[in-house]
């Protein structure tokens, strides 16, 4: 994992340059010289928060192969009404 540091007037003129970093591990944004910001991707953020905002988030994650998962079985039975 590479940390970067980058001034406000530098992510300001490459935003770009800042999301290709954020890539690699997280972006450190300064203002006067002090940490203000920290750019991380998506899933840098919800790795280290813990959260997960849905279930599509979760089928996405690239760890989803190590999850056991046993649906239970459906027992479809029909009943007809009787209209007599």
């Amino acid at each position: 994992m590479t940390t970067t540091i980058l001034s406000s007037r530098e992510f300001n003129q490459d935003t770009g340059k800042a999301k290709k970093a954020a890539l690699q591990g997280p972006v450190f944004i300064t203002d006067r010289g002090k940490p203000s910001y920290v750019l991380l991707t998506v899933e840098e953020y919800r790795k280290i928060s813990g959260t997960q905002s849905n279930i599509a988030d979760l089928l996405a994650m690239p760890e989803t192969d190590e999850i056991e998962f046993q649906p239970p079985k459906l027992n479809l039975t029909t009943t007809v009404p009787d209209l007599s």
